[in-house]
């Protein structure tokens, strides 16, 4: 083979520096395209050139109108074949791979992170032109250690070095495996991830094209997976798909390759990816369900996620938690716990049928069969399950039963008293939420009183563990609300547990919950009931609350919200002394000792306090009551005195002279409420938007216009203190029930007066209130709205026997205490 000089002329191909002899590098280069020739053919006139552009040559003379022509020589060729050179060929094959394979030895020299940027990116371009040359630039590449090189050169100071390394990782990353975990070596993931977080734009999108190549390889994936904090990383890249979606794509193409490797799904599951882990547990080997339920027991689960588990596993985990083995059994329960504890999750697990498999692993003739520790674990899942609010008595459980069912709440009543102490609390947090619920509480109750239930129920307020003691505490004060007789007669039959409960709620430093719940049982209990306000007054509990009571006071009520809800309770235990005051002379000493008529009369006062202002009104309305009895008599010397009407306007100086009661009359000694400014309170209380509070106000304004009394001066005390308007208001909004009975009552009683009687026959809306009673209300309603119609001349008069003078006690319409002592 001729070869030709080409002068003096240096070709640099891929930046060679041109050491190599000249003759042999002209020898190898096109005439035409002045590069090193990769087919090399030759013409009939002996010269070679690049097969490529010489058939170009030859077209474009064609197109010019003349025939082919050496390009050198310019001499026309008769023939235009193209024939390959395979000698030359191959010596330009063996010349290209030595002279790369020393350029590549030269570049590794300048792949490190302190080499020049010029250098550094020049040994970059060569080594990705070695690994693009063909199978001996890769053997060098791959032989001089260059992959971690690259690698390596990610940590460079220079940001055009770290942009171009990423470059060369993405070609290097892109055909084999061994590849790709090659140049993965050392830091070179973490400083990608690094690169993925960081705020350049350019290299974020880099590092994850690269990273996206390397996790096509299941060894570099686990490198990813165990790097913390990788997978939250991409999964944030992946959610901006509003920044930048090209970039967002390739890390939710990453993360997918991270998925599909097996050893990954516990580390994926931690970061929030649950997918594969899932599909294992579905999917996989007995043994690998099980490393995947005990890994998912241990996950801390977002809300989204543990509805997500219950949608995917819920069954699974339902068979499992009943056919499973004990091991199975045991982390079943353990995720059914964790995911229940979220309302949403816990719905979806009622849908999936969760519900009978506890129940069957929790009743009586199976319970032997499970360890304690996994009856406990189902009582808690059933206890969350329970808290979802979920109308239980709709959910269908086994055939036409529900868990609200009577045979079902009996079964567990039943085991509460068979086992153990934590699930005694589970199952007690169980019946609490059932309680709680309007729908279902009437259910859990009937199947309390039918199994008699209530007496070991009530047993545990005398327990050692304190959560069953607070959890059986909060179950009795929700039923305590339809059970208070049943409950009542636990205590009447052992004064013991009753000094217990009164020590949690009073005397005990324990839980506020605890205490909480023990006062309004003791709250709730019938008021009535002589027999427990007597044990109580025995064990000193109302000294105490009268003491908290005024501590409450004097602190200001209403600026703390526990002490609001404390203070209803204990104003409610303080009333009951009111109820028995006749029957009990120690409760009246009390309410003297602590001036109970002025303590209630404070308490109604307190605005957005309804309970309290409703309790206190109907305690003064009681205490009011005995006031006729309580009053003294004044004695007065000399031949003056002749009837008690004749004192009037000639009160001694010595003392307060009551003309309703007509005696001596005191807030604390008699429970005047003309004393104290309890009318006026009162009064105030006839308005109140709670028609309740309104109704116990005004009852307790009717003990002054009683039989026993002077009704013309209490119709007077009432006038004084601007009461009659609203009352003949509340009249006028047409109530029914207990209230018309009372108001109708109250202004028949009034319009006795004959200046108020005169001055209301003109008030037609009055006139038209007392006909809508007299035709809409009871028997005893009508006759006395018959008697009020005929006070404003709306009813005619045929006999005498309407009373038309107030001031003389007693009246043949007869007094309200008789339906005061039945008002509940």
């Amino acid at each position: 083979m001729e070869r030709r000089r080409q002068g003096s002329q240096r070709q640099e191909e891929g930046g060679s520096d041109g050491h190599e002899d000249d003759g042999v590098l002209s020898a190898f280069v096109c005439p035409i395209t002045m590069q090193v020739m990769r087919d090399p053919v030759v013409i009939e006139t002996g010269h070679a050139y690049e097969r490529e552009a010489i058939a170009r040559w030859f077209s474009v003379c064609r197109e010019l109108g003349r025939g082919p022509c050496c390009p050198i020589t310019m001499q026309e060729v008769r023939r235009a074949d193209l024939r390959p050179v395979l000698a030359l060929r191959a010596a330009i094959v063996e010349w290209t791979d030595r002279r790369q394979r020393d350029e590549l030895r030269r570049a590794c020299q300048w792949l490190t992170k302190d080499a020049a940027e010029k250098e550094a990116v020049r040994a970059l371009d060569c080594a990705v032109r070695g690994w693009s040359g063909g199978r001996a630039g890769r053997r060098v590449v791959r032989g001089e250690g260059m992959m971690q090189m690259v690698g390596g050169m990610l940590r460079s100071g220079s940001a055009v070095v770290r942009l171009k390394a990423l470059e060369a990782i993405q070609e290097l990353a892109r055909e084999t495996d061994q590849d790709r975990e090659a140049v993965s070596e050392g830091d070179t993931i973490r400083t990608i991830i690094k690169f993925i977080d960081c705020e350049d734009c350019q290299e974020r999108e880099l590092a994850v094209s690269a990273l996206c190549d390397l996790s096509k390889s299941e060894v570099v994936c686990g490198k990813i997976s165990e790097l913390n904090g990788a997978v939250l990383i991409l999964g944030k890249v992946a959610g901006s798909k509003g920044d930048n979606p090209t970039v967002a794509e390739k890390a939710e193409m990453t993360l997918q390759n991270l998925d599909r490797c097996e050893k990954n799904a516990v580390q994926m599951a931690e970061n929030g990816r649950l997918e594969p882990l899932l599909t294992l547990l579905i999917e996989g080997s007995p043994e690998q369900q099980l490393l995947m339920a005990s890994s998912l027991e241990k996950i801390v689960l977002s809300n989204d996620l543990k509805i997500l588990v219950a949608q995917r596993v819920g069954s699974l985990f339902a068979g499992i938690v009943e056919k499973g083995s004990l091991e199975a059994k045991e982390v079943a329960f353990k995720v059914l716990e964790h995911i229940s504890s979220n309302a949403e999750s816990a719905k979806v697990l009622i849908e999936e049928n969760v519900l009978l498999p506890l129940f069957r692993v929790l009743s009586i003739n199976r319970a032997n069969l499970l360890p304690p520790r996994l009856q406990e674990a189902a009582a808690a899942v059933l206890a969350n399950l329970v808290a979802s609010g979920v109308d239980f008595g709709t959910v269908p459980l086994d055939g036409d039963r529900t868990l609200v069912s009577e045979d079902i709440v009996h079964n567990l009543l039943h085991l509460i008293s068979n086992t153990s102490p934590p699930i005694q609390c589970k199952l007690l947090e169980f019946f609490y939420t059932l309680s709680s619920s309007t729908r279902t509480v009437l259910s859990i109750v009937s199947a309390i009183k039918s199994s008699g239930a209530i007496t070991n129920l009530v047993q545990f307020v005398e327990s050692d563990h304190q959560e069953s003691r607070l959890a059986s505490l909060k179950l009795i004060y929700k039923i305590s609300f339809h059970m208070d007789h049943e409950i009542a007669q636990v205590f009447r039959a052992s004064p013991t547990l009753l000094g217990c409960l009164v020590e949690v709620a009073f005397l005990s430093d324990g839980n506020t919950d605890e205490q909480h719940a023990a006062l309004q049982i003791l709250a709730n209990l019938p008021k009535r009931d002589r027999h427990l306000t007597r044990e109580l007054m025995e064990q000193g509990a109302f000294k105490i609350v009268a003491r908290k009571v005024l501590s409450i006071c004097r602190r200001e009520a209403g600026s703390n919200i526990y002490d609001n809800t404390m203070l209803e309770g204990l104003v409610k235990v303080l009333a009951r002394i009111t109820y028995v005051l006749r029957d009990e002379p120690r409760c009246i000493s009390l309410a003297h000792e602590y001036n109970l008529a002025a303590l209630f009369t404070s308490l109604l006062r307190l605005i957005g306090q309804d309970e309290v202002q409703l309790i206190s009104a109907k305690a003064l309305m009681n205490l009011s009551l005995e006031s006729k009895y309580l009053t003294s008599t004044p004695k007065f010397d000399g031949p003056e005195q002749k009837s008690k009407l004749a004192l009037f306007g000639r009160k001694p100086p010595s003392f307060q002279f009551c003309r309703v009661h007509s005696g001596v009359c005191s807030t604390r000694d008699s429970f005047c409420i003309l004393e104290g400014k309890a009318v006026e309170r009162l009064v105030h209380c006839l308005n109140h938007g709670n028609k309740k509070v309104a109704e116990a106000a005004l009852a307790a304004l009717c003990t002054l216009l009683e039989d026993e009394v002077e009704i013309a001066e209490g119709v007077l005390v009432l006038h004084r203190a601007s009461g009659i308007a609203p009352i003949f208001d509340i009249l006028k909004e047409n109530p029914t029930g207990s209230l018309q009975h009372r108001v109708t009552w109250a202004v028949e009683r009034i319009l006795r007066s004959e200046e108020i009687s005169k001055a209301a026959s003109t008030d037609r809306s009055l006139g038209s209130a007392l006909v809508h009673a007299f035709q809409h209300g009871d028997s005893r309603t009508r006759r006395i709205a018959e008697a009020a119609l005929k006070h404003v001349e709306k009813l005619p008069v045929f006999s005498q026997i309407i009373d038309k003078h107030p001031s003389i006690r007693g009246s043949s319409m007869g007094s309200m205490e008789r339906f005061y002592k039945f008002d509940r």
